[in-house]
């Protein structure tokens, strides 16, 4: 089997191995290298890094909807493409230039959290179970028939980062056992119950704000779902506090939202609309991520000191 892979972040890297363990992969498609760190110095992309630890050609557009691009790809002969967080909308062209088209692995249940961040909203919003779907692209937005789809739980500390780390290792799982099958018409592709379907829009910046004013258990799944970016944060005296860890301490409400209610070596506990919050890693703005404990000992937190819902 000929394939092409389409990938840029951490996320897709064991799917690459996995595909290259079972198929002859005739070129790597991702990202362009990307300013990063202090010195804003060019960074290769995780997947570019891999696939030339791998002697695997790689290929890196600026643009891909171009007639030169699809050329290229259909030049290359391709039996398929698989695409895992590539980063980009492929158009038709593109999509139609392997001999069984692009197949997308998807780290949702489909129909649910289509979209760019479906691990982070999947937390954000209560999920227990979330998955890897293999797909059948099509023009839209994670809207093509689901060839296969594997399943996990979300643990109740799970961050967006700890499930992204899981969710790329079973992403490996379903391309070991269903991709080959996949592309020789084995799996009888089940079209989208359009009806259920949700979205994971890009996250922002913006979208790591913590809402204290609601519930202490959606107030969880928030930071957890902003962990490790953008980041859950408030305001604490004018400066930035970003939350690292937490856990959901009660259900009563003895104070307004935000209001620091009890200070110890354990946590901080926080009013949220309904219930409180314990947070246990914290950092304050210049400072490192210190324990909760830490933060009561320097006196930089204290029982009602309130927690604003942006920073500075």
């Amino acid at each position: 089997m000929r394939a092409v892979f389409f990938g840029t972040p951490d996320i897709a890297v064991p799917a690459l191995r996995a595909l290259h363990d079972i198929a002859t992969i005739v070129a790597v498609v991702c990202q362009p290298d990307r300013p990063a760190g202090r010195g804003l110095e060019l960074r290769a992309p995780p997947v570019k890094r891999a696939a030339l630890e791998l002697g695997l050609a790689v290929h890196q557009p600026t643009k891909v909807k171009t007639p030169d691009f699809a050329a290229w790809l259909r030049a290359l002969e391709a039996d398929v493409a698989l695409v895992m967080a590539y980063g980009r909308i492929l158009p038709q062209a593109v999509l139609d230039a392997p001999r069984r088209g692009c197949m997308n692995l998807h780290a949702s249940i489909l129909p649910k959290y289509r979209g760019a961040a479906p691990i982070n909203w999947a937390i954000v919003r209560g999920e227990t179970e979330t998955g890897v779907c293999l797909m059948q692209m099509d023009a839209g937005m994670d809207t093509g028939p689901v060839l296969a789809c594997h399943r996990i739980p979300i643990g109740e500390q799970d961050t967006a980062g700890d499930l992204a780390d899981r969710l790329g290792a079973l992403a490996s799982e379903v391309v070991r056992v269903d991709l080959v099958r996949a592309v020789d018409g084995l799996l009888e592709p089940q079209p989208q119950d359009h009806s259920q379907a949700t979205t994971a829009p890009m996250l922002s910046k913006a979208d790591g704000v913590v809402p204290w004013e609601k519930p202490a258990r959606e107030v969880h799944d928030h930071i957890r779902g902003m962990s490790p970016w953008p980041g859950a944060f408030t305001s604490l005296k004018g400066k930035m506090l970003k939350i690292h860890r937490a856990r959901v301490h009660s259900n009563e409400s003895p104070a307004p939202p935000g209001t620091v209610v009890l200070c110890d070596r354990q946590a901080v506990v926080v009013a949220c609309g309904q219930g409180t919050l314990a947070l246990e890693t914290l950092q304050l703005e210049g400072r490192k991520a210190m324990g909760a404990g830490d933060m009561v000992s320097g006196r930089s937190i204290s029982v009602g000191d309130v927690l604003q819902a942006g920073a500075k």
